[in-house]
């Protein structure tokens, strides 16, 4: 369990006490070194920790995933860290928000460090990694521009990018499900229905979620500026524009140079994406490849929730570039 100090007074009052788990390969106790590079592991919207062990009957475990992978020999040993960054709105968008706390600072200044002070790490920038999909990609993506002093590799599934066209056309839906079910009040909603239930409206969770971590309230702790007219679903420009700088499309100009310093950059999103995020990984890529970025775009037959079999080759791809060198 990790106790963090920079959550405290977190807006939301969502719990300090993180739990936090920690995959060591098999191959980790027949090698002569035992410390082994780390790769983060990020979860999307409304993830729950313990939501990574779930078992399915058609599915396996993304730890049996691992495990499969660790197996047939083709990736070198490391550690995978699955991280807590729940929030009772959704998302942290693993930003530091005054909508939600400080996450940011949570993984890079904790998270972090608890790990190498507890488990068999290479702890140094060159062997750390960090992945994620939807929320969690998005997140795996901004930590590394904001913070390349903490890791070396991404790995992004499916990252909200490209916000015109994954959140824009969300906006007339959300304002039409607020008007129907909800009489047009964002309070009415925040007091109908908790977290817990919020695929009953996913559509007004992931707008008001994301506007926690984008353009949070900061004279009402807590609460979000909203970047649409509720009455029509329009665009309100000052505030959308706001969000429009934390796209990672538009950030990733600006921090060119910690891209540039990644040993892998691995981006994919299925074609069918419900969210047109594959619309968004393929503009982030013409927009590494026009700065000059190496990195890997793999697009596949899929929607949205197809990205969970791809976890363990993208993980390799992650710690494989980590162990060069």
């Amino acid at each position: 369990m990790v106790d963090s100090e920079l959550l405290e007074a977190n807006p939301l009052g969502d719990s300090t006490r993180r739990a936090l788990y920690v995959y060591c390969p098999p191959q980790a106790e027949t090698q002569q070194d035992p410390r082994l590079p780390a790769v983060y592991l990020l979860q999307g919207f409304a993830g729950r920790l313990e939501e990574w062990l779930t078992q399915t009957p058609s599915e396996p475990t993304v730890i049996e995933r691992l495990d499969a992978m660790f197996a047939d020999g083709g990736c070198p040993p490391a550690l995978i860290v699955f991280v807590d960054a729940w929030t009772s709105c959704g998302t942290s968008q693993f930003l530091n928000s005054g909508g939600t706390g400080r996450y940011l600072d949570y993984v890079c200044d904790e998270v972090v460090p608890f790990v190498d002070a507890r488990y068999p790490t290479l702890a140094v920038r060159e062997r750390r990694g960090v992945s994620g999909k939807s929320s969690g990609g998005y997140g795996a993506l901004v930590i590394s521009m904001l913070r390349p002093d903490v890791f070396a590799a991404l790995a992004s599934h499916a990252a909200d990018a490209l916000f015109e066209c994954c959140y824009q056309p969300l906006f007339p839906v959300a304002a039409r499900e607020l008007r129907d079910n909800f009489d047009g009040s964002w309070s009415v909603f925040r007091e109908s229905i908790s977290i817990a239930n919020w695929r009953e409206s996913a559509v007004l969770f992931a707008a008001y979620g994301t506007a926690c971590a984008y353009t949070p309230d900061l004279e009402r702790p807590g609460e979000a500026l909203m970047p649409f007219d509720v009455a029509t679903g329009r665009p309100i420009q000052e505030i959308w524009t706001r969000w429009l700088e934390l796209d990672p499309v538009r950030m990733a100009e600006t921090h060119a140079d910690a891209l540039r310093g990644m040993k892998r950059v691995y981006l994919d999103a299925g074609r069918q994406d419900e969210f047109f995020l594959d619309l968004g990984a393929q503009e982030l890529s013409r927009e590494l490849s026009r700065l000059g970025i190496e990195h890997i775009l793999e697009l596949f037959d899929g929607k949205h929730d197809a990205s969970t079999d791809r976890y363990a080759s993208a993980i390799r791809e992650v710690v494989c570039a980590l162990s060069e060198g």
